[in-house]
């Protein structure tokens, strides 16, 4: 898939794209390109103001449902996750998984689904871990914390009324990449499904562009940490979604992925988000009627309002 397709239909080409290119540094991008390619400002301009509405809705919904119930799934300070609980008892599981670039972002500014899921019946969760700044660069300290909270989810949902049997995943962006990562390491059963927007698959790319700036890549991690790699570990059926106006190299690592587990016979089924950037698009998720939120139930098998 050539930079010129995955540009097509995107509207006004980015200035740097409009440029003379430089010598091709991985597939047909040359370094700025590749750069820009995993640089979600550069093709979401009004990222800012999407991420401070993030904050915002999940302030209402915490005004609305109160605050989560806080739980530590590990020794260190940033091993805690946020409950939020549904009414009644062995009710599903729905484990979000925040995304930042690896390196922000919080589990207080990723409630705002959480009362779709709790309207609809569900319980919903989301663990803070660390940036990888925080951990000398390690994608992997960042990868081991994901799994143990999930794993941690799964033996104490029925301490918060949840039902370990009903224990869905989801992730976005760098969140995606850690939540597709921990299904190739979790043991086969763990979740039922997983949906993973906007996410990276394999971490060629993002280690050749200015990411391996603050990330120590190397080989042993962008082997053990690209989940499409590893597909044979995957048992769970997927939803993999991107959206229209996310940059090339998120629509081309969702595609290719999607490519990967069908030609390995996995259950998955992608979602094109039209009209959506990369930011926006994870605003549907906390809507019955929105892509996301709609997919993310009917995995669930769940309805948008309970009783209705």
């Amino acid at each position: 898939m050539t930079r010129r397709t995955l540009l097509a239909g995107m509207g006004a080409v980015p200035a740097f794209a409009q440029r003379a290119k430089g010598p091709k540094v991985f597939l047909d991008y040359d370094q700025a390109e590749l750069d820009a390619a995993y640089n979600q400002a550069s093709y979401a301009p009004n990222m800012q103001q999407l991420q401070a509405r993030a904050r915002s809705n999940s302030e209402l919904i915490r005004a609305r449902l109160g605050e989560p119930m806080r739980s530590a799934y590990g020794p260190t300070e940033i091993e805690r996750l946020d409950i939020y609980r549904a009414k009644g008892e062995k009710m599903p599981v729905q484990v979000f998984i925040h995304g930042g670039a690896w390196q922000g972002l919080s589990a207080r500014s990723s409630a705002f689904p959480a009362e779709m899921f709790i309207a609809a019946g569900a319980h919903y969760v989301t663990p803070d871990f660390v940036a990888v700044q925080n951990a000398g660069g390690s994608l992997n300290a960042m990868a081991d914390q994901v799994r143990r909270a999930i794993v941690w989810v799964r033996e104490n949902a029925a301490n918060f009324g949840g039902d370990p049997e009903r224990l869905y995943l989801s992730g976005h962006s760098s969140g995606a990449h850690l939540a597709a990562a921990a299904l190739t390491m979790l043991p086969r059963g763990t979740v039922q499904g997983a949906l993973l927007v906007s996410g990276m698959y394999d971490l060629k790319g993002p280690r050749l562009s200015s990411r391996n700036s603050y990330v120590k890549f190397d080989d042993a991690s962008e082997e053990g940490l690209s989940p499409q790699r590893h597909i044979d570990k995957i048992s769970a059926p997927l939803i993999v979604a991107y959206a229209s106006l996310d940059t090339p190299e998120f629509r081309r690592q969702s595609v290719e992925f999607v490519a990967a587990l069908t030609a390995a016979g996995k259950p998955v089924e992608l979602i094109h988000g039209d009209n959506y950037n990369h930011f926006e698009f994870l605003e549907t998720l906390g809507n019955p009627y929105g892509q996301l939120g709609h997919a993310a139930l009917a995995q669930m098998r769940l309805q948008g309002l309970q009783g209705q």
